[in-house]
């Protein structure tokens, strides 16, 4: 039997550990995580009832860093792979250090590529590569009143 512990450090893997373990339809999402709130916790679990298994690829502390800014991220990379890795909906967690997810879609080619709803599959940089394999784009709407922003402000505060 293996334990919990043990079955949320399991869920940590790169992409040469997670090739194997691709099966069914493949759901893929990306993002920084940094101060896990209800709005995440419902995006990936709406992500995870697209298909049959939930790839996240999760921005690296220097990925994070630079798209976010000095002070970002609030967790380590470790950290938010850890408390991402204890939610049932996310089957595997792959950190990476590029600003988008494009190498990672190249290699994975995931069935379905979601994203929350400040995008549009127009202004995603990573849609042509999603379309070279065939994949398909879904936009989330989120959960209103839910940034890690406004959390970090509102502590300031």
């Amino acid at each position: 039997m293996v334990k919990f512990f043990e079955s949320i450090q399991s869920k940590i893997v790169n992409v040469n550990q997670l090739m194997p373990k691709l099966r069914g339809t493949v759901v893929f999402t990306n993002g920084c995580f940094d101060i896990l709130h209800k709005g995440h916790v419902s995006y990936l679990a709406r992500a995870r009832d697209l298909g049959d298994m939930l790839v996240l690829g999760l921005n690296s502390d220097s990925s994070v860093q630079s798209l976010k800014g000095p002070g970002r991220p609030v967790h380590s990379e470790m950290d938010r792979a850890f408390v991402l890795g204890a939610l049932a909906c996310i089957d595997y967690i792959v950190i990476f250090s590029e600003s988008t997810p494009e190498r990672l879609l190249s290699e994975i080619k995931p069935h379905i590529h979601v994203k929350g709803g400040d995008y549009t599959p127009e202004n995603l940089p990573e849609k042509k590569v999603i379309n070279s394999y065939g994949g398909t784009i879904k936009i989330l709407p989120f959960v209103d009143g839910y940034s890690t922003t406004n959390i970090i402000n509102k502590i300031k505060d």
